[in-house]
């Protein structure tokens, strides 16, 4: 069966090899109810045919629109493979136990900046900020952070993906995969 999957693979490993600086990252489009748009960029930090995994605070902006809306839209640029690939999707929380593996993965001030964030919201000073870094530093001092309650990781399992490739003069090659209810079908898009 065709799947969209190993030119990924494909994509991605060129991506690794060349891009200067997070080839991993990704812009992630929410919208709200009444169909306001927001995207930014975010780090996939997993991927497999189930889908594509990204970390943040569930009472950020994102977290709260995905929470009310779970359509999404993400969209890998590979400049200097001259190459994007723009996925539709609907995003899901992955299980507690995986998104407990990943924060147990992060590096520990980056563990305890997801208890001092209030992220999206307004922060009054950095200043108020670093003094509540210092405060859960002695909070959790000596022992292992634990995962905020407030803080995991949402899977983006895809309906449609298509892959960019620039050419000379705008003649660009796009190849389209959707999901149906017995695979994936294939074809080719105008560029």
């Amino acid at each position: 069966m065709v799947t969209p999957f190993p030119l990924f693979a494909e994509w991605f490993t060129a991506a690794q090899a060349t891009e200067p600086n997070d080839p991993n990252a990704v812009a992630v489009a929410t919208a709200t109810p009444d169909a306001r748009p927001s995207v930014r960029i975010v780090l996939c930090k997993h991927w497999d045919e189930r889908g594509f995994v990204f970390y943040s605070n569930m009472q950020s902006r994102k977290g709260q629109e995905l929470a009310a809306n779970p359509f999404v839209h993400m969209d890998f640029h590979w400049k200097t493979q001259r190459r994007q690939v723009r996925i539709d999707g609907r995003a899901e929380l992955v299980p507690d136990e995986e998104a407990n593996a990943y924060f147990d993965s992060r590096p520990r001030v980056s563990q305890l900046g997801a208890w001092a964030s209030d992220q999206s919201r307004a922060m009054p000073t950095r200043d108020a900020f670093e003094e509540r870094l210092a405060e859960m530093g002695e909070r959790f001092k000596g022992q292992p952070v634990p995962r905020p309650p407030h803080w995991s990781g949402w899977r983006v399992v895809p309906e449609v993906m298509e892959f960019w490739q620039d050419r000379d003069n705008r003649l660009h090659e796009r190849t389209l995969f959707t999901r149906t209810a017995t695979g994936w079908e294939t074809g080719l898009l105008y560029p």
